[in-house]
């Protein structure tokens, strides 16, 4: 995919001050990560692999640092195997499309939560809705904007961005 932009209008609770919506190149995937690591702070399902038991003793900038770096290399994969676009002047918001399975360093309960519970109970649900259209799909894996970037239209602009290009690619 090309590096893409829009001409739509910007949203009414103010303008969009970096309009264009592009890829995330590898270069940048540290300040993606650091995005969806903030928009996802306080998120249970993000955190569950985190806070285990197993991991209770770490000290809170430990599993700080383990969250980013889960962060980190699901950008990463995306970037490489999938569709990772951001918006903003500083990554503000970031969306990743697809999803490709990493060898993630999480502990020992957190690699079981992820890879018994969470990627089945994911892939069933998203087979039961999608049925025979399930192969043929795209979906929105992560989608998370800085609080202080919150209201200024990047995540619809994201989601516009998005369904304009798997729409495109639908049809061909």
């Amino acid at each position: 995919m090309s590096e893409a932009s829009s001409s739509s209008s910007a949203p009414s609770n103010g303008p969009v001050p970096f309009q264009d919506v592009r890829e995330i190149p590898i270069a940048e995937s540290d300040e993606a990560a650091e995005c969806l690591a903030l928009a996802f702070a306080v998120d249970e399902v993000a955190m569950y692999f985190v806070e285990t038991n197993d991991t209770e003793n770490w000290t809170a900038q430990e599993k700080w640092d383990m969250h980013v770096r889960i962060m980190r290399s699901i950008v990463k994969a995306h970037i490489l195997k999938g569709l990772a676009l951001t918006i903003g002047p500083k990554h503000d918001c970031v969306a990743l499309c697809k999803m490709w399975m990493l060898n993630r360093k999480l502990s020992v309960e957190g690699q079981d939560r992820f890879k018994k519970e969470f990627l089945p109970l994911l892939h069933r649900t998203k087979e039961e809705v999608l049925g025979n259209l399930d192969n043929d799909s795209w979906y929105l894996v992560y989608i998370g904007t800085k609080p202080e970037s919150r209201g200024k239209g990047y995540a619809r602009r994201l989601i516009e961005h998005v369904t304009t290009q798997v729409s495109g690619i639908c049809k061909e």
